[in-house]
């Protein structure tokens, strides 16, 4: 049984998938990366391989996400590609005709265009976190309920209040202010969640056209109150694909499973034996231009594997690899 590889090694999750010949996804693990991503990239390895049927062969590994250059090293990636890609890819997949991509993760958010199969343009958050699955878990925590609580929350909502969502520190005392006010919860919750869409729109959309079908994936999809804030803003409907959550991984798998076919040369996957394999992580200043990024970097016996971290890729590019 050939098998393919994708791992997307975010700044909050790391996800794991694996497709089939037919791209069929056959095993995937997803866990928070937690600010360890080598151990997490172990961890997702060994719970991946109980998975995989006994006869599963790996014939192609493929690594995306911001610490994907690292992820790409630790495990002998046959193919390193951006996010942006890999989105763009397993959207088009799930939703052939796809012209819109809505992708928000833990703490990033992007929007992706589409024309005739091909992306287009492109564009992301740029320091504020709003709107993104860590702020969310936040909040919720903050209301002292689960983010499935506040998920059903939203939905509840027949009177939502008008929540600023420019920034994080202003939807917050917001949030607080209209509590004080005696507003119900649930409208509260949906009143940030329409803020946080328009807070999308207006920054990571930023005048591009959002034309259907748009598809909506990352793992703040699962947000029903995000959903419905998206469908009623947008005034028309919004895909969740399958496995929506993992489609960072499923866009790079499916990238590797198309350079790898017909190749004679196998995969440079070093095996499942690397969850066993003790690594040393430290951390330098980087002094190639006035910013000063402090950087982390990974060693075996002595010898530095990957480094990562900083506002370029300067340190984190490793021979072979693609942008």
């Amino acid at each position: 049984m050939k098998v393919y590889l994708g791992i997307d090694v975010g700044s909050v999750t790391t996800k794991l998938a694996a497709l089939d010949e037919g791209k069929r996804l056959v095993a995937s693990v997803y866990l928070p990366t937690a600010g360890k991503p080598v151990l997490m990239v172990q961890e997702c390895l060994k719970r991946l391989r109980p998975q995989l049927l006994p006869d599963a062969e790996i014939y192609g590994v493929a690594a995306t996400g911001s610490a994907r250059y690292l992820a790409g090293v630790l495990i002998g990636a046959d193919l390193v590609k951006n996010e942006i890609t890999a989105h763009a890819v397993a959207a088009l997949y799930y939703v052939p005709d796809a012209r819109t991509v809505i992708e928000i993760g833990g703490q990033d958010s992007k929007i992706i265009i589409i024309k005739d199969g091909v992306v287009t343009d492109f564009g992301t958050n740029n320091a504020c976190a709003a709107g993104t699955g860590s702020f969310l878990d936040h909040q919720a925590q903050r209301l002292g309920m689960s983010i499935k609580e506040f998920s059903r929350s939203a939905r509840l909502s027949r009177n939502p209040v008008r929540i600023a969502g420019k920034c994080t520190v202003f939807a917050e005392s917001d949030m607080v202010h209209k509590q004080q006010m005696g507003h119900r919860t649930e409208d509260i919750v949906y009143g940030l969640c329409q803020a946080l869409v328009r807070n999308y729109i207006s920054g990571v959309a930023a005048g591009k056209p959002i034309e259907p079908p748009v598809v909506f994936q990352g793992g703040v999809a699962f947000n029903e109150g995000m959903v419905r804030a998206f469908r009623e803003e947008l005034g028309q409907g919004v895909v969740i694909p399958l496995h929506h959550e993992l489609m960072g991984a499923i866009g790079a798998a499916l990238l590797v499973q198309e350079k790898m076919s017909g190749k004679a040369v196998g995969s440079c996957f070093k095996g499942f034996s690397v969850s066993n394999v003790q690594y040393q992580t430290s951390a330098f200043e980087c002094h190639s231009c006035p910013n000063l990024c402090e950087l982390a970097q990974v060693t075996r016996e002595g010898k530095v594997l990957a480094r990562w971290g900083g506002r370029c890729d300067i340190w984190e590019r490793a021979p072979g690899s693609e942008s």
